[in-house]
């Protein structure tokens, strides 16, 4: 399937973002990772979309593992290639090893999981497949995070999840395609 917007170069981008994109596509170990060469197309919405997301990860107060679960569980309920690739190199470095990949392809319902992480994988669920998490699933999850860590996984899910529909919406290829 061929892309709905290219991914832009210098004359798309603008200096700016041409240089993030750069840097960017080196951190996540790839010559262009297309979605920051696609979305830095939109100017200076891309860099503010690039501080809230870095506000979550890694720059919020869940844990890096733990982010890094919440995210691969997300791009696998969305069947998102794109963010499953991507996250699969970030979660190793942090921590996410084959075994527990395999683990998030299962959910919740391995029983494997700490009680944090299923509650934490529980809720992922219930938010992506309902757009709300019940009051049970609210209970479980509200006595390992704080409020605050709440307020963020439920940012960190629904960054994630808007970030694989626009991935799937504008066709955005995976790196080294």
């Amino acid at each position: 399937m061929r892309p709905r917007i290219s991914p832009g170069r210098l004359r798309e981008l603008g200096p700016v973002n041409w240089v993030v994109w750069q840097i960017l596509s080196r951190a996540a170990g790839t010559s262009d990772a297309h979605l920051f060469s696609t979305l830095g197309r939109t100017g200076g919405l891309f860099r503010g979309w690039l501080h809230y997301s870095g506000r979550l990860m890694p720059g919020g107060r869940l844990p890096r593992h733990e982010s890094e679960l919440v995210i691969l569980r997300v791009a696998h309920l969305r069947d998102c290639d794109y963010e499953t690739d991507h996250h699969i190199r970030l979660g190793r470095r942090a921590g996410v090893t084959p075994e527990i990949l395999d683990r998030l392809r299962q959910g919740p319902q391995s029983p494997d999981w700490s009680a944090n992480h299923r509650a934490l994988l529980a809720a992922v669920d219930v938010l992506v497949r309902t757009r709300d998490i019940d009051d049970a699933t609210w209970t479980e999850l509200s006595t390992h995070y704080d409020e605050r860590t709440l307020i963020e996984i439920v940012l960190l899910v629904n960054q994630y999840e808007g970030l694989a529909c626009t991935i799937t919406a504008l066709r955005i290829q995976r790196d080294g395609v």
